[in-house]
């Protein structure tokens, strides 16, 4: 079978492997239907990932089809159409025990410290495979882990109905929280450099949006929110400057979510912090997130509404990639069609 590989950071190739066989009791043995192609891909390529290693099979937003399934499996069979959840976790550490596998000391992630999905067959446990309505489309079903990283982002907010929310950063993540956020119930304003990123994010549900090139967005969200700041800013852009700005725009009592992995420093006074006695937490992958985010999916209350833009054949992928990284402005979620 067909796989595709990244050696080592600027290179990729396609290669051949021997198509998975069955393990365990609890392994499916699915059949690779759709995956996107996510900026930690990107970044696996370009080599800035941190957390990666290599060589390594990239894609983790995978939408498949069951082909075989083991003797205890018991949620699943085959023809299911299912969409893969990332994380592989050890169930025993601190943070397992909390309830937050997606921060386990054993982390290993799909895609990222393991082989990923973008290959024509993966055999995965139970456990990491949800199965989804099969009259849905697989372009639809295959955004459903970025829809998770929405989800954690907006459950980590504690965003709730009646709240005003700044997500700052209208990209594919930040347009997933925004559909995340208007299913809670909040009121949501967002910021970008894009006219057209800001736009789609207007026909996505957001209330109002902000050129942070054209206008200054402390001013914009005061005005909305008649000075009080708003509840909630998830900070999509993960900079230094948005993460000072979120500080500022808070309101009090409210909680900032920050989603970045640079290692730049923020220059965050402790005053606004102890005097709005503001929550800041951050946000990586999902906790429990594919229940309810499947469920969305199989309602129709979360739809693609134009995310997708772009489609390739898996024999195309280093075009993709290519394509992805030259226009940014052009692309907002491409996928590999394995059909």
């Amino acid at each position: 079978m067909k796989a595709v590989q990244v050696p080592k950071a600027h290179e990729m190739k396609i290669i051949e492997q021997d198509r998975p066989q069955l393990q365990n009791p609890e392994d499916v043995l699915v059949r690779v239907k759709r995956v996107g192609i996510c900026g930690s891909d990107m970044h696996i390529f370009h080599g800035s990932n941190p957390l990666a290693t290599y060589p390594r099979v990239v894609g983790h937003e995978v939408a498949g089809e069951v082909v075989e399934t083991g003797k205890a499996v018991a949620s699943l069979k085959e023809g299911d159409h299912v969409v893969v959840e990332p994380i592989n976790y050890c169930g025993e550490c601190y943070a397992c025990r909390k309830g937050r596998p997606n921060v386990c000391e054993k982390l290993s992630v799909f895609g990222v410290h393991e082989d990923g999905g973008m290959r024509e067959y993966i055999v995965l446990p139970e456990k990491q495979l949800h199965a989804v309505d099969k009259q849905l489309d697989w372009d639809e079903i295959v955004l459903a882990e970025p829809y998770t990283i929405g989800a954690q982002a907006v459950w980590r907010g504690q965003v709730e109905k009646g709240d005003t929310v700044l997500i700052q950063g209208c990209g594919p993540i930040g347009i997933c929280i925004l559909k995340l956020a208007k299913i809670a119930g909040a009121t949501v304003y967002m910021s970008d450099l894009s006219e057209e990123r800001l736009k789609f994010a207007q026909e996505n549900g957001a209330d109002k949006v902000i050129n942070a090139g054209a206008a200054s967005v402390k001013e914009k969200v005061l005005e909305f929110t008649n000075g009080a700041g708003v509840n909630v800013v998830i900070d999509a852009v993960c900079i230094p400057s948005t993460v000072e700005l979120s500080i500022d725009v808070v309101s009090p009592a409210g909680s900032v979510v920050v989603l970045g992995f640079t290692e730049q420093p923020s220059a965050i006074p402790q005053l606004p912090i102890t005097k709005k006695e503001v929550t800041i937490v951050g946000s990586r992958l999902q906790t429990h997130q594919f229940g309810p985010v499947v469920k969305y999916l199989n309602s129709g209350e979360l739809t693609s509404g134009g995310l997708i833009t772009h489609k390739f054949k898996l024999d195309d992928v280093k075009e993709a990639f290519s394509f992805v990284e030259n226009n940014p402005d052009k692309v907002r979620k491409a996928l590999i069609v394995f059909d």
